[in-house]
């Protein structure tokens, strides 16, 4: 199993489809959330699991109508919901 694939890392809860991408190294966390809005099935938002703020996500999040807006999560962790804008 490729390690950035976001479909292995996805799962689905009562709040909606969430995307873990805590224990992969830069840029992976990245590549599998970008890879899931680009090449998925047409999401409107989802929420990311993180080890820490992704800050050269936010960018590329824009350049595709999409943002990410932080959440409460676990301790230690970042939690984004990532939505589409347009």
């Amino acid at each position: 199993m490729n390690a950035t694939d976001p479909f292995a890392r996805r799962f689905d809860a009562a709040d909606g489809t969430h995307l873990d991408v805590r224990g992969l190294k830069p840029p992976e966390p990245m590549v599998a959330i970008l890879s899931l809005i680009d090449g998925g099935p047409a999401l409107s938002a989802f929420i990311v699991h993180l080890e820490r703020d992704p800050v050269f996500l936010y960018p590329e999040l824009a350049e595709r109508g999409w943002t990410a807006t932080r959440i409460d999560g676990d301790p230690g962790e970042v939690r984004l919901k990532v939505e589409r804008t347009r």
